[in-house]
């Protein structure tokens, strides 16, 4: 890239520099880590926002941190590491933000049991993390018979009580969101898209698919506001689905609100030996068996271990059962990826009664990483201080060693490797 205002340009001598103008890579890096963090608060404050929920200090921070990547502004280390600490600041303020828009105008989250399966008649299936969208959709086609199926980061959706409370709102399909290739081939109705995480159709389902907000995809047509009236047309006007019941039956719900109020009880256990230990697993999830990592923990985990997990990343694992201790069931979906400020609840809510910090609960977050908004969660956590999470199953490519030094000298940050060794480690 050549840079306008670089001095060898001026003076007529090529620009060799490939990526940022005179900068170092870790300068670089740092830049292109705050942009991740932006980008994946802004995902927040935009779903927050389409419920009526504004924050003045998340739209200001946006501005700052963008100034600050501009050509030829920051080139100090520290100073960018710190605004990348308060991009962290700022997302549990947008995390904070959005929890309360969902909850006031959805109801707070309760633990529900979620089909996998379908049931007979014309069907949509969401995908997305918009639940404003599927709100309205529902609302129009409950009257028309038209049932809808959540995908992905939609499922915890089946917790919240005024989405659930509509009659036909039905299970969730398919897994994480690079299932959709296949999972929408197979699937014979409708398909809205919300948000990030679509992928381009083939010619297989792109006329059945539409897109609605933030997402837009090429030849697939697009919603604009929330008359869902084309989409539920086009469910009818398709061959409808047959009752064919799923295999397994999947559990959401878990918020803070739910989770919390076990504390005492949890506290106990963890007195009397009988929990050992608490793992928060979750993040992203993306393609590839090296991924089968989150999994094959959370299968090794002893039995007097806890699991507490959000984002997509959980579709690795969600299937299995888990069983509980004396009520308290060993896998807790607490919801989508922003879900992540309930988890910050509850530890925080621990450590308080405990009269420790965080760091010193018997507590170990293994996270995956994938797109932007992991990073905004990543920064959420070192931003509080959180020491020795366990993170992979590759560091972001714009971190150089340099840039993990820091970090690994700041907050012992930790890279996956083999989930049976990580365990002893943790364990130990």
């Amino acid at each position: 890239m050549h840079c306008n205002q670089c001095q060898q340009v001026l003076n007529g001598i090529a620009c060799t520099t490939v990526g940022v103008c005179g900068k170092k890579p870790e300068v670089h890096g740092l830049q292109e880590n705050l942009i991740y963090s932006m980008k994946g608060i802004s995902a927040y404050a935009y779903h927050a926002r389409e419920l009526g929920y504004v924050d003045e200090e998340i739209d200001a921070f946006l501005a700052e941190g963008l100034y600050a990547t501009l050509t030829n502004v920051d080139f100090d280390l520290d100073a960018l590491l710190d605004l990348s600490l308060k991009s962290g600041e700022i997302t549990i303020r947008a995390m904070n933000l959005l929890k309360k828009a969902h909850n006031e105008t959805f109801g707070e989250m309760q633990p529900a049991k979620v089909s996998t399966g379908t049931s007979a008649g014309p069907g949509i299936l969401v995908t997305g993390h918009n639940m404003k969208a599927l709100y309205e959709l529902l609302k129009q086609a409950e009257p028309r018979g038209v049932n809808v199926y959540t995908h992905s980061e939609m499922l915890p959706a089946h917790g919240y009580p005024k989405l659930k409370a509509f009659t036909n709102l039905k299970g969730n399909l398919g897994k994480a969101w690079f299932d959709q290739r296949r999972l929408f081939a197979s699937f014979p109705g409708a398909i809205l898209g919300t948000s990030n995480c679509v992928l381009i159709p083939p010619e297989s389902y792109r006329s059945r698919m539409f897109t609605h907000g933030i997402a837009r995809l090429p030849g697939v047509e697009h919603i604009d506001g929330y008359d869902f009236s084309k989409l539920i047309a086009k469910a009818e006007d398709l061959p409808p689905l047959k009752d064919e019941p799923g295999q397994v039956e999947l559990t959401t719900g878990f918020g803070d609100n739910v989770v919390l109020p076990l504390a005492g009880k949890m506290l106990d256990l963890v007195k009397t030996g009988k929990i050992r230990h608490f793992f928060l697993v979750g993040g992203c999830d993306a393609p590839g068996s090296v991924r089968n990592y989150y999994r094959e923990l959370v299968e090794k985990a002893p039995k007097d271990t806890v699991i507490l997990t959000l984002a997509c990343g959980k579709f690795r694992f969600n299937d299995l059962d888990l069983g509980d201790i004396e009520g308290i069931p060993r896998l807790l979906d607490m919801g989508q990826c922003n879900d992540a400020i309930s988890a910050i609840r509850v530890a925080s809510a621990l450590a308080e009664a405990l009269g420790c910090t965080v760091n010193d609960l018997p507590l170990t977050l293994v996270l995956s990483w994938m797109e932007q908004k992991a990073v905004a969660i990543l920064m959420a956590l070192l931003h509080l201080g959180i020491k020795g999470i366990y993170l992979g199953p590759t560091l972001p490519a714009w971190l150089t060693p340099e840039l993990v030094a820091k970090l690994q000298d700041a907050f012992d940050l930790r890279l996956t490797s083999n989930a049976e060794e990580d365990l002893a480690k943790i364990l130990g």
